[in-house]
C-alpha cells in the first residue's frame, strides 16, 4: 500500500489525546503543512482533541512559518512541552501559543532541549526516564519552577529531585509519543528520507524511533518524492521502516523566511567576502571583547544575540577558521547566521544530529560557550529564559541549560541596563542617556544558569557589557575591566541594583576595541 497521503489525510490519522512529537527549530525543518492540516481539521470537525505536543526546539516562528500556532486552539491542545517557543520582536503581537499559556488554557512546560531529546531516546528504548544533573538549581529544578510555565502546568509536575548513588539528580519520567511529525527534503515511495536541502537533521531519527517503538505513527513531510530504491543508502537519515505516511509539500521553506539557500544545506560554500560584517557600535565592541576570550583550535558554542556576531569578528580580522563554531541545531564549523535565522550555518563542515550535539554539550566536550543574558544576579546567576513584560521576546531556555551546566568557560554578553543610549567618540564610550531598568540585580526572576553551582564546580564565568567586564569569583561579581570614557562609580556601581566588587588590579579595556578599524584580534 502506498504511504503517500495528502496533509489532510495524514491529519485524519491523529486520534484524540495523542502525544505528538514534532521535529523542528523555528522555521528550520518545520513540518508546517502537516501542522496546518491538523489545525484545519479541528476547525472543521472538532478533532483531534486534547493533544499533548513535544517540541525539543520551537516549531514555527514569527516570520511566516506558523508552526505550533496552527494548533494553538482551545480544545485541540491541552499540553505543550517545549525546549523553546516561537519568539520575535517586542513590538509584534505575541504568537497564539504564548497567549494561550498566559491565559492558562494549555499546560505549558519549558524543559531544556537536550533533556527532551534524551526523553525521546528513553521512550524509544522503553526505559523509565532521564536521570540527570542538568538543570539542578535552575528553573528546571522542582525547588524552583520545575519547568512549569504557568499554573496549569504547575498542577501536573514533570520532574522530581531524587537522591541516587550519593548525589542529587533530577528525574524526568519518560513521555511516550504516539505520533511523530518530521520533515525532510526527499522521500522515496517506501518512506526513506534524505535531508539534502535542510540546514540540519535536528532529532528526526529520535522522533521517528520514539513514536514507532511506542506503537504510534510517523508522518514525514517532504519537498519531493522519488522512486523506491533510487536514493543512496548513505544519504538516508531516517529509514522507511519507521515512516507510515508521506506528505508532499513542494513549497516548504528551508528555514525562517528562506525559500532555499544551498550554503545553508552545505551544497556549496559562499565566498567569505559575501558575509555581512557588523557595523561599528557598542554591540560590536562587546563581540570583539568576547572574541578575545578564545584561543585557536577551540570548539566554541554560540548562542543567540550579541555573541552570534563573534564569528564575523574573526572573519573581519582574518582569523576565520582559528575557532570551530558549534550550535545546538547540529552545524559544526562554518559561519552561523544572524538574527532569527540563527540556528543555521553557512559553509558548515559537518551536520551532527542535535541529540548527539547535546550529549557533547552536557558533558562539556567543547572549550567555551558565548551566550547572552537578560539579568545577572548577585550570585552570578543568569536569567535568559523569562521576560515578564513581553514573554515572547525570549524563546525560553532552549539548549542554554544543557550547554551551561558543565561548560568549562562561559562568556555572557549583554547591555549593563535596559534602555541606555550610547555613542563611541574618539575611542571612548559615552553614555548619552542612562537606562531605567537594572539588569544586574539582587536575584534574577528566573534562574537559567546557577552562579552558585558554577562557583562550586570551578567554572570560569565572564560577563561582558558595553561599559565593563565582570568576573564571577568566590567573593561575587567583580569588575575587572572598565571601558575608556566610563566612570566607575557613576556609570557602573551606581547603575547596578546590587553591590559589585572591584578588582584591585582593575584595568581599562583595550583601546583598539573602541575604534572602527580592525583591532588586531589578540588570540594565540
Amino acid at each position: 500500500m502506498s504511504k503517500i497521503r495528502t496533509a489532510a489525510q495524514a491529519a485524519a490519522a491523529i486520534a484524540d489525546d495523542a502525544i505528538v512529537a514534532v521535529n523542528s527549530s523555528s522555521g528550520l525543518c518545520c513540518p508546517d503543512a502537516v501542522l496546518a492540516a491538523i489545525g484545519e481539521r479541528f476547525r472543521e470537525e472538532g478533532a483531534p482533541r486534547r493533544l499533548t505536543t513535544i517540541h525539543p526546539i520551537a516549531a514555527g516562528d514569527m516570520f511566516g512559518t506558523k508552526g505550533i500556532d496552527h494548533l494553538a486552539q482551545p480544545g485541540l491542545l491541552s499540553t505543550i512541552i517545549g525546549g523553546s517557543y516561537p519568539s520575535g520582536p517586542s513590538s509584534a503581537e505575541p504568537p497564539l501559543i504564548w497567549q494561550m499559556l498566559g491565559r492558562n488554557e494549555v499546560a505549558a512546560y519549558n524543559i531544556p532541549s537536550g533533556i527532551i531529546f534524551d526523553l525521546l531516546r528513553e521512550a524509544a528504548a522503553h526505559r523509565p526516564g532521564v536521570l540527570t544533573k542538568v538543570g539542578l538549581d535552575t528553573f528546571a529544578d522542582p525547588s524552583h519552577e520545575g519547568c512549569a510555565m504557568n499554573e496549569a502546568a504547575a498542577q501536573k509536575p514533570v520532574v522530581r529531585k531524587i537522591e541516587f548513588d550519593g548525589g542529587e539528580y533530577l528525574y524526568f519520567p519518560t513521555i511516550k509519543p504516539t505520533v511523530g511529525i518530521i520533515r525532510a527534503s526527499t522521500a522515496d515511495e517506501r518512506g526513506n528520507l534524505t535531508f539534502e536541502h535542510e540546514g540540519a537533521y535536528l532529532g528526526a531519527m529520535e522522533v521517528a524511533l520514539a513514536a514507532h517503538n511506542c506503537g504510534g505513527i510517523v508522518i514525514a513531510q517532504v519537498k519531493r518524492i522519488a522512486q523506491a530504491g533510487s536514493l543512496r543508502p548513505h544519504d538516508v537519515r531516517v529509514p522507511g521502516i519507521l515512516v507510515d505516511y508521506i506528505v508532499e509539500a513542494p513549497d516548504q521553506l528551508q528555514t525562517t523566511a528562506t525559500v532555499y539557500d544551498p550554503a545553508i544545506s552545505g551544497e556549496l560554500f559562499r565566498p567569505l567576502d559575501t558575509f555581512r560584517i557588523p557595523p561599528f557600535d557598542a554591540a560590536k565592541v562587546m563581540a570583539r571583547r568576547a572574541a578575545m576570550e578564545l584561543k585557536p583550535g577551540w570548539a566554541v558554542n554560540l548562542g543567540f544575540g550579541i555573541s552570534a556576531n563573534v564569528p564575523r569578528i574573526f572573519l573581519e580580522e582574518g582569523r576565520h577558521g582559528d575557532v570551530t563554531w558549534v550550535i545546538e541545531q547540529g552545524a559544526v564549523g562554518g559561519i552561523p547566521l544572524l538574527d532569527f535565522k540563527f540556528g543555521c550555518s553557512s559553509n558548515a563542515e559537518a551536520f551532527v544530529a542535535s541529540p548527539h550535539q547535546f550529549t557533547y554539550f552536557q558533558a562539556a566536550g567543547f572549550d567555551a560557550t558565548l551566550l547572552s543574558f537578560l539579568q545577572i544576579g548577585a550570585d552570578g546567576s543568569v536569567n535568559v529564559s523569562k521576560l515578564a513584560v513581553r514573554p515572547h521576546v525570549t524563546a525560553g531556555a532552549g539548549g542554554f541549560v544543557d550547554i551551561t551546566t558543565r561548560a568549562k568557560r562561559i562568556v555572557f554578553c549583554g547591555y549593563f541596563n535596559a534602555g541606555a543610549k550610547f555613542s563611541i567618540e574618539n575611542g571612548k564610550m559615552r553614555i548619552e542617556k542612562e537606562g531605567k531598568i537594572a539588569k544586574i540585580v539582587d536575584a534574577v526572576d528566573h534562574v537559567s544558569f546557577s552562579g552558585r553551582r558554577a562557583v562550586a564546580q570551578g567554572q570560569d564565568v565572564t560577563y561582558i557589557t558595553e561599559r565593563c567586564v565582570l568576573k564571577l569569583t568566590q567573593e561575587g561579581l567583580t569588575v575587572i575591566e572598565i571601558a575608556p570614557g566610563i566612570e566607575l562609580e557613576r556609570d557602573i556601581l551606581a547603575q547596578s541594583a546590587t553591590p559589585l566588587k572591584v578588582a584591585e588590579n582593575m584595568r581599562v579595556m583595550d583601546a583598539p576595541l573602541f575604534r572602527p578599524e580592525k583591532f588586531g584580534l589578540p588570540i594565540g
